[in-house]
């Protein structure tokens, strides 16, 4: 089990970098899906011993976080007719550097801190960490609505990750408000795209500013 969850770990490490480097936008809905998919999977791993626990998270984030969100996004990019974020604030490669420095920050930052025994020298912590930073990175250096949308999904992944050490201390009906309340805010900002895109012809936020009360 242990193997197996480190082998997901890892793989949330590469597309945290691999959704940086990308400006095609329809590959990071993609890579954001499988990061969905594997940490529907993961609750299973990390806590074998509790099935009902690990299923009553698992089944609403595999459903929710792999394929109905990821679906929305897809319709809102068909409808915005865009395909690329061409003029990011930060570049791709300088994104992969802040990437790499987030990621090794975040293992010395999970080396420290104290925890239980059982997740002592797991990728479980420095994983969430670095992947919080990827989305807050992608959030604040993507200038596409749908980016910052996907910046605010991969950002919110890292602290579900974050969370699977504390399932079995937090009831996980809360886990599963949150995510309800993610399906909601995913669902507001498709429809808030689709209105910045019909008033500008664009889903650039910059034209935001033009608004007027």
């Amino acid at each position: 089990m242990r193997f197996a969850l480190e082998i997901i770990l890892v793989v949330m490490f590469l597309l945290n970098f691999y959704v940086l480097a990308t400006s095609r936008i329809r590959a990071v809905i993609n890579a954001v899906a499988l990061q969905g998919v594997l940490l529907g999977v993961a609750p299973v791993l990390v806590h074998a011993s509790s099935p009902l626990v690990s299923l009553g998270v698992t089944l609403p984030a595999l459903v929710l976080k792999g394929f109905a969100i990821p679906f929305l996004l897809h319709r809102a990019l068909r409808n915005a007719e865009i395909k690329r974020e061409v003029e990011p604030l930060v570049g791709f490669a300088p994104s992969v550097v802040l990437g790499a420095l987030g990621t090794g920050l975040a293992i010395v930052i999970s080396g420290r801190l104290p925890l239980l025994p059982e997740h002592s020298g797991s990728l479980i912590i420095p994983a969430a960490l670095s992947t919080i930073f990827a989305g807050f990175l992608f959030l604040t250096t993507r200038m596409k609505a749908i980016s910052q949308v996907l910046g605010f999904l991969i950002l919110e992944n890292g602290i579900f990750m974050f969370g699977l050490i504390l399932v079995e201390a937090v009831p996980f009906l809360i886990e599963i408000g949150m995510l309800l309340d993610l399906f909601v805010a995913i669902f507001v900002m498709g429809i808030i795209i689709n209105h910045i895109n019909r008033e500008f012809s664009s889903i650039s936020t910059q034209n935001l500013s033009a608004l007027r009360e």
